[in-house]
């Protein structure tokens, strides 16, 4: 008779994954379970590929899954029980997926949070779900993590890393490479067999799967439970909207701390059996997303922007006949989408052209962003400008609006094939619910809502009444079910003139420009709007690189009196869709962006208006005043993380 260190692992799993956890409708009851199916109908079917040294490596779902339970049989050993939280910290890597589900294996979860969070905000962090074990990506987190140990009561106690580079030194306690937790966990599998088969069905629809954060733009973050049954909820409402399909080529590249990477990739990803594709590193990311050529690809509107101010650049560094078509088939290509948008269909001539075009320009194009392959793009989180839109929609991506928040573990609404509108971020997705209040807000009902904050029973009740979420944003449904979003509902302000207005709003139309990158419009209960501009440093360096305009900083590139009027252009713009009441009429260019190590901004590049009022109090003033420029210090944070003082004459510019 074989002996326990003979056992056939890969027949046990084989066979508890026969038994995977059924809800009531036949579906899977955990994302474990949903792993657990993926290996009993695709066991050789690629499930991850990352990119490792130039190579990429794949692992198929039974590999992923027996390492996924390793590290959960590794974890319990150090003493993880159900409820306990894990800290995640660290870009994308496969290892940090498994240990996210090697937690919710054992009905802990993870408590993934940015990677470029500074070692004073992780004692906040670290004190939703009191994680005492951490998993960190490399020797920059370890020390981080090692920093926070020393002003934390010790906590984490252990701390689980990757990337052994530069730590095989340390000797502090309490230190764990992951690969040792592997192995370690790999042996007991094979020592107690019947392990597997609990580990696999040990989660439970209604138990947190994981903790994430909220922005904290009001203030510190707040902890979000999403349970195993709000993100497959999602993730159905999703699929019977036509939003997602099975076996995606998906793109993993987002930070993990963020809802829509965790929807999409562990939610989504498994849900639907899709292979997860993972970027060496992030100044790999373009490079290794070409090479991928994804199926579905998700990104925020900055990233959307700047991948279109790419194409821009391309364009105007090669030949004039390069440069003559693209111009030529882009001004008649968008024409046409603008039309489609409209509701007219292309003309004969205008199709004719499209496969010229094709073949010429766009698919060219859609190669080298690598997204020859993408049947289904999206954005979310904020705003997308309109040129950006409908120049990737006539590039042939079909390019569409999400809304949603993490506390609906971010599925509210999409815009549908065939009925997508500029000004609205689509319908309520099939089995979600929208209404607005008295006060214009948009509440929300259904199965991916989560059930209170962690921890926080006061915020919890301000947010939940009667099973309908309370967003916070301010928006309005159309008469054909379309949800238009205006803002947050605190951010509804008033001019000393009584017009209403949403900052948010009117930053958003500037930030469409590629010259702004951020913007925070003043104005509440005073006589005009005016606004602190920080430009896009890429897209107008490159702007006056082409004028032969010299500079030598950020800072001292945004005074050049060239930029300034480039900037006033963009104002002007925006003034003629808002009205006469509510157009900018001063403005200034900071020397700096709004930074999040500064605190100006959250890690998701959400402004915290309330601290930048505070630290712009004396600028903001001079905007209201008569001079036309002012000496003035920002304090800003430097990549050494020391903290300093720029000095700068600013120009305060006024539009007619």
């Amino acid at each position: 008779m074989s002996g326990p260190s003979t056992i056939d692992v890969g027949a046990e799993i084989a066979a508890a994954c026969e038994r995977w956890a059924r809800d009531a409708d036949g579906e899977p009851l955990s994302l474990i379970a949903a792993l657990a199916r993926n290996v009993q109908r695709h066991p050789r079917r690629v499930a991850a590929r990352e990119r490792d040294r130039g190579i990429w490596v794949e692992h198929d779902w039974m590999a992923l899954l027996a390492d996924v339970l390793a590290i959960a049989a590794g974890f319990e050993s150090l003493g993880v029980q159900p409820g306990h939280a894990i800290m995640v910290i660290g870009d994308n890597r496969l290892r940090l997926y498994e240990a996210m589900l090697g937690a919710m294996a054992l009905r802990a979860f993870p408590a993934p949070i940015y990677p470029d969070v500074p070692p004073a905000e992780l004692v906040h962090y670290s004190q939703l779900g009191h994680p005492d074990i951490a998993v960190a990506e490399d020797q920059e987190q370890v020390d981080k993590l090692l920093g926070l140990r020393e002003s934390n009561g010790g906590r984490p106690h252990t701390i689980v890393y990757h990337d052994p580079r530069g730590l095989l030194r340390y000797e502090e306690p309490g230190l764990l490479p992951l690969g040792r937790l592997l192995e370690s966990g790999h042996e007991r599998l094979r020592r107690e067999p019947a392990l597997i088969q609990d580990l696999i069905g040990r989660a439970q629809g209604h138990e947190v799967a994981v903790l994430l954060h909220s922005s904290g733009t009001t203030g510190v973050p707040k902890g979000i439970p999403l349970t195993h049954s709000n993100l497959l909820g999602g993730v159905r409402n999703a699929v019977a909207a036509g939003y997602f399909c099975p076996h995606e080529e998906h793109y993993a590249y987002l930070p993990m701390a963020w809802v829509g990477d965790f929807v999409f990739t562990l939610a989504a990803g498994l849900s639907l059996a899709f292979t997860i594709n993972i970027p060496e590193r992030q100044e790999t990311v373009l490079h290794d997303l070409r090479e991928v050529a994804p199926t579905m690809y998700l990104a925020a509107p900055r990233a959307w922007d700047h991948m279109l101010t790419r194409v821009q650049v391309g364009i105007a560094e090669s030949t004039p006949l390069k440069r003559g078509l693209y111009d030529w088939f882009m001004r008649r290509a968008v024409a046409v989408e603008r039309g489609r948008l409209d509701g007219r269909s292309p003309t004969a001539g205008e199709r004719v052209l499209r496969v010229i075009g094709e073949w010429l320009v766009f698919a060219p194009i859609r190669d080298i962003l690598g997204l020859s392959r993408a049947r289904r793009a999206y954005t979310g989180g904020e705003a997308l400008g309109e040129d950006t839109f409908l120049a990737f929609r006539a590039l042939g991506i079909n390019l569409k609006q999400f809304y949603g928040q993490t506390e609906t573990a971010a599925l509210t609404a999409a815009q549908d094939d065939g009925d997508v509108k500029l000004h609205t971020v689509g319908k309520p997705m099939p089995n979600v619910e929208v209404r607005i209040d008295e006060r214009g807000e948009i509440q929300v009902r259904s199965a991916s809502v989560f059930s209170g904050y962690h921890e926080n029973p006061s915020a919890t009740a301000e947010v939940l009444r009667d099973g309908w979420l309370a967003t916070g944003d301010a928006g309005y449904l159309e008469p054909g079910g379309h949800l238009v979003v205006l803002g947050r509902v605190g951010e509804v302000v008033h001019t000393a003139a009584g017009e209403r207005y949403v900052p948010n709003f009117i930053e958003n139309r500037l930030k469409f420009s590629p010259y702004i990158r951020n913007a925070a419009v003043i104005g509440a209960g005073r006589d005009r709007l005016a606004a602190l501009v920080c430009i896009d440093v890429e897209a107008v360096g490159h702007w006056a690189e082409e004028r032969g305009v010299a500079y030598t900083s950020y800072a001292d590139l945004s005074q050049r009196p060239e930029v300034v009027e480039l900037i006033a252009s963009v104002v002007r713009h925006v003034n003629r869709v808002l009205t006469p009441g509510l157009a900018l009429r001063r403005f200034v260019n900071l020397p700096k962006d709004f930074d999040a190590d500064d605190g100006e901004v959250t890690r998701t590049r959400k402004l915290r208006r309330n601290v930048v009022e505070e630290r712009y109090a004396t600028l903001i003033e001079a905007l209201y005043g008569s001079a036309s420029s002012i000496k003035f210090d920002s304090a800003i944070t430097y990549e050494s993380g020391q903290a300093g003082n720029l000095r700068r004459m600013l120009e305060l510019r006024s539009i007619d």
